[in-house]
């Protein structure tokens, strides 16, 4: 079985048995909320829809973006990621990843965010 991987360099922090899952975020500037569903698979993580509930500085919204519900909902086409790199520091906030219909910040796997270790990967990887 496959799930999702957190980590650095294929060192392994924390395995989460998820077909599929939101990566959420606050942007660091405007205080926008951002998502991103991905789903699992053995290529890697791919990349479905993505909201965003306004634009400033650096979030200008897809010209193909639909508004619904207060967000804007868009696809980008990309080829699945192997790994998903993030920035992860105090100063901005930490992600939370939402399955199982509740979300909870990365810190509940990893600890908080540290500006000694300002990255972590996401990976599609075996279950052990």
């Amino acid at each position: 079985m496959i799930g999702l991987c957190l980590g650095l360099s294929g060192v392994v922090w924390a395995q989460l048995a998820v077909a599929d899952f939101t990566l959420a975020w606050n942007h660091t500037i405007e205080k926008v909320r951002w998502e991103e569903d991905y789903r699992v698979s053995e290529q890697g993580l791919v990349l479905g829809e993505a909201r965003v509930k306004g634009n400033g500085a650096g979030m200008e919204i897809p010209e193909h973006a639909r508004l619904e519900n207060g967000s804007w909902h868009y696809q980008r086409q990309v080829p699945p990621l192997q790994p998903l790199k993030l920035g992860r520091t105090p100063q901005a906030g930490d992600y939370q990843l939402c399955f199982d219909g509740r979300c909870r910040a990365m810190s509940y796997w990893l600890g908080p965010p540290t500006a000694r270790q300002p990255t972590v990967e996401l990976w599609s990887c075996g279950l052990s």
